[in-house]
């Protein structure tokens, strides 16, 4: 089916946007995902998948070079700069996601870092803050394009199909396109758009992320040097819309009009205290509600007195894995994190270490795990919940529900606690003057004249042990 016309006010939208429809509700937005994003950045530094991505990248050689987070030393052609960035973001799932279900920003900010340092002309804050946005935007319109994509995925990876769309627009809006060329940096950017939901629990699905970057940012670039793709590959079925078996696109309104709207000003996004899967964030909150009623009752925890624990979860086969071998399946099986909370009584960034996971105690504690999918809970960030019920040998039940963890957009985190998470993530890499820049910056970017400057804050780094970030600090 052909419709007309949508491809088309996408490209004028992208272009028209300016820094004056800005509101503060999108600003104050967006700046806490920029900051959040770069502080699971720079602590994704440190995992393994990273550090592959960056021998790999190493490869290549540009006149044009751009920074990586987290390294003093190391610089990569923009788009390879862009690719392991974006992979640091998603390597640990300890970044932000929004509704329907994506991973927004780590799609868009590591593009837009690594392009702003190849512009002749440097781009102020104010600059980068509205091609962020713009990036944000088109992912939230495609994404209400589909009610499928409202629930937790089941074919692919969505940050893989509109990621990339956002990080196209994001980067056409820095380098200034006009609209037609906009609307084929989209068109050109659908045809790397896509990754199988297969690859998720494993060292493949960061790269889900690391692709967007990279590929929206040359479908951009490509765009501008006059390539161009279809002009209506977001009117199309055979277009945008294989991704999606409901797919039902309209035009985006015109940025003059009193009819626009950012959609960030209505959605806002969920931050995740726990390098997981957003899921496991209702199932651990659940879990240590559950315990905490066991230990008010019977006192401490004790493994050899449980019997059984029962999680109710919703229906989600990708995120069900009953004895995870490694960090990635770890951080996306409700009987892992289910568990640790309840044998330590809280989960960290070293949960998922390779000795936790491997513990005795944890493996006896998982084998008298069952899972239960109530018709009643829904597979969507926006309306499950996780149930966690501990029977003990004495036939007694102790059991909590989690409709709504903190760090959810309906119980956003605070300022504070947002700001700490950010702290203890880039500490484990950059110095204080780094953190503290990172924090100044981002907090003033819709005033600061050259956004390369947060670049300059984000290779200060320090040679101070491994910090980690838990739960118990919220």
């Amino acid at each position: 089916m052909l419709r007309k016309g949508i491809t088309g006010s996408f490209g004028a939208a992208i272009h028209g946007l300016n820094t004056p429809q800005l509101t503060d509700g999108v600003i104050n937005r967006s700046k806490r995902m920029m900051l959040d994003t770069l502080g699971v950045g720079l602590i994704g530094t440190r995992t393994a998948v990273f550090n592959k991505a960056l021998t790999y990248s190493q490869l290549f050689r540009s006149d044009e070079r751009s920074s990586v987070w987290g390294k003093s030393e190391i610089t990569l052609p923009s788009h390879y700069a862009a690719f392991v960035n974006g992979i640091a973001v998603h390597s640990m799932d300890f970044d932000d996601t929004w509704h329907p279900a994506t991973h927004p920003s780590g799609a868009v900010l590591p593009a837009l870092l690594a392009l702003a340092e190849t512009l002749p002309r440097p781009p102020s804050g104010l600059d980068l803050l509205l091609a962020f946005n713009v990036g944000i935007e088109v992912q939230g319109r495609l994404m209400r394009f589909s009610r499928e994509a409202y629930n937790i995925p089941e074919r692919f990876h969505p940050p893989s199909v509109v990621g990339v769309m956002g990080s196209a627009a994001a980067c056409a809006k820095l380098l200034g396109l006009s609209p037609e060329q906009c609307g084929h940096a989209l068109a050109i950017a659908a045809s790397s758009a896509g990754a199988p939901l297969a690859n998720a629990a494993t060292q493949t699905k960061p790269l889900h992320i690391g692709n967007a970057c990279r590929r929206g940012l040359e479908a951009a670039q490509l765009a501008g040097m006059g390539l161009e793709g279809n002009p209506a590959i977001l009117d199309m079925n055979c277009g945008f819309g294989v991704y999606y078996k409901d797919y039902s696109p309209s035009a985006m309104a015109v940025p003059a009009s009193a009819d626009f709207r950012w959609i960030l000003e209505d959605q806002d996004v969920a931050f995740k205290r726990i390098p997981a899967h957003l899921g496991m964030h209702w199932v651990v909150d659940a879990a240590l509600a559950a315990r905490a009623k066991l230990e008010n009752t019977v006192g401490d925890f004790d493994l050899s007195q449980i019997r059984q624990v029962t999680l109710r979860v919703p229906p989600s086969k990708y995120v069900n894995c009953p004895f995870p071998a490694t960090e990635h399946q770890a951080r996306h099986s409700f009987q892992f994190n289910a568990s640790s909370a309840l044998l330590d009584n809280k989960v960290t960034v070293s949960s998922f270490s390779g000795a936790q996971i491997n513990r005795p105690a944890l493996k006896e504690l998982l084998s008298k795990v069952e899972v239960e999918t109530p018709k009643d809970n829904p597979p969507s960030f926006d309306k499950m919940y996780c149930e966690v019920a501990i029977e003990t040998e004495q036939g007694q039940t102790h059991a909590a529900r989690c409709n709504t963890f903190y760090g959810h957009w309906r119980k956003p985190l605070s300022q504070e606690d947002l700001v700490e998470k950010f702290s203890v993530n880039a500490s484990s890499v950059l110095c204080t003057e780094g953190v503290e820049g990172v924090i100044d910056v981002i907090g003033d970017i819709d005033r600061v004249r050259e956004c390369a400057i947060l670049n300059s804050y984000l290779r200060m780094t320090s040679s101070r042990d491994e910090q980690f970030y838990s739960t118990g600090s919220l």
